[in-house]
Order: structure tokens, then sequence, then C-alpha cells
């Protein structure tokens, strides 16, 4: 699980962060997670009033939308991945102080990026059918004649939202959170819109939503594209638009990348079967989950973010061979994670089953999103941070084996492994597939923590 190869090896650590200035300020700390914060929040608002506005349409339309959104995760964590490792690296050289090598790491990013994701939108619309056949073969017929609508339409998106996640992914690693922040809302705004105008202007249903979706992505990729070019004092890409590879820096880039991609897709993976198997409890739990899974990802915000942000300071610290400083500034996040998300946490308990009423179906349903809301926060309080929020640190440090290692192993042992158990020797149902999830939680919890506290992440260098 050691990191050493030929293009990171391992050193002792130079500095402990007393002979340095310090390489953030409180107020540029919170200048860079508060957008963020308010970015996630956003993504989660609006991804829930999206799914409000597809109930209209009925829960066919919606367990439609919730499966291939399963499937779509799956394809767009290999671009998030693309673009965690762009941002770890040039955030590492923008540490260093090599103004050149960090723009050119951006160029390499975004062109590849296009690239990977123009060729998986292809082989995704090619095999539509087939693949929606395997994965989600039992569903009733009205729901897949509407996943092969919503994704046919979707995985026309795919480059633009790939390139998307790699200009924001730049934009963080610059501290630039609030442009990011300005996009998103134009985005999420502009999805809104087209939602009402095509689900129900146009009576044109999932079709609609998922037009709405394309057309808000372009748009985005343009505009972040646009500015990101615009940014010059932060990442000047020379001749943006003539593309060679350069092999060395896309090494680098995919040192991270690539772990990273396969940690997130065999994740999505192992949530993509569980999707399966939620899928043969029939259209309630179908229904109930996505409802509660989207809820839920509320409790989630301040450590998505706030890990979103310690790839930018951890992979700047660690440029400036400033390790022990990157720590102070983890130890700080994660007890501010902690506290965030208990609050969260608290009112979703508490307003779980208001929240729920507001998509209007089914009281099956409806228990069923208020059960996975409340026993949700209950885990997450203790052991979301650890488990997810820890692990970005070590990415950004260059410690993506152990990660990788680790996510995989304890979602195939135990969070895939309790579920099937529990769905086919219990009367649990849907709920078998949550109580898994929390087993793979406290699993990858202690492990993460144990790995951050001994340091060996420390003692890596990228660049």
């Amino acid at each position: 699980m050691d990191t050493a190869d030929s293009t990171v090896k391992e050193t002792a650590p130079t500095g402990s962060g007393g002979n340095r200035a310090p390489l953030y300020t409180s107020k540029m700390i919170f200048a860079l997670i508060l957008p963020l914060i308010g970015e996630q929040f956003l993504n989660i608002l609006v991804g829930m009033a999206d799914t409000v506005m597809v109930s209209g349409v009925g829960e066919q339309a919606v367990s439609a939308v919730s499966l291939v959104d399963s499937l779509n995760i799956l394809l767009i964590t290999l671009f998030a991945a693309l673009a965690t490792g762009g941002a770890v690296i040039t955030s590492q050289y923008i540490g260093k102080g090599d103004r050149e090598a960090a723009g050119e790491s951006a160029k390499q990013l975004t062109w590849f990026s296009v690239i990977f994701s123009s060729c998986i939108a292809a082989l995704a619309i090619i095999f539509n059918a087939p693949l929606l056949r395997l994965i989600f073969g039992k569903v009733e017929p009205a729901v897949m004649a509407n996943e092969h609508t919503y994704f046919y339409i979707t995985a026309a998106s795919f480059p633009f939202l790939a390139l998307y996640n790699a200009d924001a992914a730049l934009f963080r690693s610059v501290n630039k959170t609030r442009i990011t922040l300005i996009i998103s809302f134009l985005v999420n705004l502009m999805n809104i819109g087209g939602n009402a105008l095509l689900i129900y202007g146009f009576k044109m249903g999932v079709a609609g939503a998922a037009f709405s979706t394309l057309a808000a992505r372009a748009m985005g990729a343009v505009v972040s594209y646009v500015l990101l070019l615009h940014a010059k004092e932060q990442i000047h890409m020379v001749h943006p638009f003539r593309y060679k590879p350069d092999f060395g820096l896309l090494k680098k880039i995919l040192h991270i990348g690539i772990p990273t991609g396969l940690e997130s897709s065999l994740f999505q993976v192992g949530k993509l079967m569980l999707a399966s198997l939620v899928s043969t409890f029939g259209t309630p739990s179908i229904s109930g989950n996505a409802i509660g899974n989207s809820m839920a990802s509320l409790s989630n915000i301040p450590g998505s973010a706030i890990g979103l942000g310690l790839v930018t300071i951890v992979g700047q610290c660690m440029g400036a061979r400033q390790p022990d400083q990157a720590e102070k500034y983890t130890d700080r996040l994660l007890l501010m994670t902690f506290i965030l998300m208990n609050l969260l946490d608290l009112a979703l308990y508490i307003f779980a089953p208001q929240l729920a009423a507001l998509y209007g179906l089914s009281d099956q349903s409806r228990d069923i999103a208020v059960w996975i809301m409340r026993s949700f926060t209950i885990a997450a309080i203790v052991f979301w941070p650890p488990a997810f929020t820890v692990p970005n640190v070590l990415r950004a440090a260059g410690d993506v084996r152990f990660t990788m290692t680790v996510a995989i192993g304890s979602m195939f042992i135990f969070r895939l492994g309790m579920a099937y158990f529990l769905a086919y020797t219990t009367d649990l149902g849907v709920k078998s597939c949550w109580i898994g999830m929390y087993t793979d939680w406290i699993v990858r919890a202690v492990l993460y923590f144990t790995r951050y506290k001994r340091g060996k992440w420390k003692k890596i260098r990228l660049v």
C-alpha cells in the first residue's frame, strides 16, 4: 500500500511549519471553504428540487431517474477523479512556486478530460439498452422506458461535465472558490428553469429533465473555461487550443487520478449493485430510497466542501515542503466538519417527516425515506468525517494506493456483504442496504484516521 514508485518518492519532511510564515490565515481558509459549502448546498438543494419536479410525472419517473443517475454517477466519478489528480498536481506546483508547470498541468488536465469523457459518452450511447437491461432488468416496463430516454440524453452531457469538473478543480487549486460558486448557481438556475419549461410547459417528462441537464452542463463548461483562460495571474495556459500530450505531466496527474478513479468507480459499482438490489424490493422501496438518499445527502455538505478545500490546502502545503502545516490545517478543519455536520444532522433528524412529505409519495415510500434519513444522521454524526473527509488529505499528499485499497475492500466486504446477507436472511428489505453502508463507514473511519495520525503521508513527494 506504499506509494513509492517512479513518480512518487518518499523523503524526510523538510520544515515543520515553524520556520516559515503560515501559508493560510484563518481569513484565507474561510474565504476558501465558505463558497465551497455554499456550492455543495446549492447542488444538493437543486438536486432535491430536480427530483421534486420529476416526481410530478409519477413514481415511475422518479424511479427511472434515480436508477439511471446511480449509473451516471459511476461514469461521472471517473471525470471527478481526473479533476482531483489535476488539482493535486497543480496545487503542489503552485505551492512550490512553479507557475509555468502549474499552467501546463492545467492544460493537460482540461484536454485529456474532454477526450476521455467523449469516449465514455460514445460508449454509453451505443450500449444504452443492453447496459440498462443487464443492471436493471427486473424493473417495471414503464420505468425501463423512462430509463432509456434519460440515459441517452444525459450521456451526451458527459464531455461538458468533465470539462466543468476540471475547470472547477483548477479554480479551487488557486483558492478561487467564489468563482465556482457563482458558476454553480448559474448552472443550477438554468437547470431548474429548464425543468419547469420542459417538464411542465412542454410536457416532456423525463426527457425534459434530461435535456435541461444537458443544456445546463454545456453552459457551465463554456463559462468556466472562458473564465479560466482569463485567470492568467494564477494559471497561465500557453496556447490553450493547441494540444500536445505531455506524458510526464499526464503520468503525475494519472498517478493520482487512476487510483482515485478506480476507488471511486468501484465504489460506485458497489452502489450500483445495491441499487440493483433495491430495485428488487418494488417501486415504493425504490422511490423511498431515492428520496431518503437525496435528503440525507444534506448532512454531508460541510464534510464534502471541507474535503474539497483540503485538497487545495494540503496540496499547496506539500508542494511548499510544509507537511506539518498541512496537518495543523487538517486538524482544525476536521473539528469544524464535526461541529457543522452535527448541527445539520440534528435538524435533519427532527424534520425528517416534514421533508419527506414534500415529495407527495405514498405512505409506504414516505416511511422508508424517514427511516433512511434518521438512521443516516445518527451514523453520520460520528463516522462520516473520518471516513470521507480524512482520505482527501491522504490523496492530496499522494497516498492514493492506501485510500484505494481500503475503499474497495471495505465496500465489497462490508457494505455489499452485509447488505446482501441481511437482504436474503431477514425481512428488512431496503434497510439492509443502509445497515451495510453504516458498517462500511465504521471500517473506513478507523483505518483512514489511523493512517492519518501515523503521519506517513507527510513524507511523500509528488513534484
